[in-house]
């Protein structure tokens, strides 16, 4: 099995790129794991709505813009991710510095972009 992703801000609506991600993220066999505002289920992966201590996390994906990223920090920070992709509409220069700063490598780049030229 792959490195374990958490998308962060996931979306049961169809139409929004997190929820796209997830789909593509599992037809690539990519262990997925998913954090948002409301609870379901996307392809075979659960959305949580709280802040689950997720073990072996390598890569998280965020959906969220910068300021819904502030309460987060912390939490993605303990996780110890190896990085964290910025999708679009989610740079956050003031968060890139805390993760350089613990050794997290940020990638400001679109995870469906990395996925289907094979770059993830």
């Amino acid at each position: 099995m792959s490195k374990k992703t958490l998308v962060l801000g996931a979306s049961l609506k169809e139409q929004r790129y997190s929820n796209v991600a997830i789909y593509r993220l599992r037809k690539f066999n990519n262990d997925t794991v998913a954090i948002g505002l409301r609870s379901g289920i996307v392809d075979d992966v659960k959305i949580h709505t709280e802040l689950v201590p997720f073990t072996d996390i390598d890569t998280v994906t965020l959906y969220l813009n910068p300021q819904r990223q502030v309460p987060y920090y912390d939490y993605i920070l303990s996780l110890k991710p190896s990085r964290v992709i910025f999708n679009p509409g989610t740079e956050n220069p003031e968060f890139y510095q805390m993760l350089e700063n613990n050794d997290i490598e940020v990638e400001v780049a679109c995870t469906l972009v990395m996925l289907s030229t094979k770059q993830y």
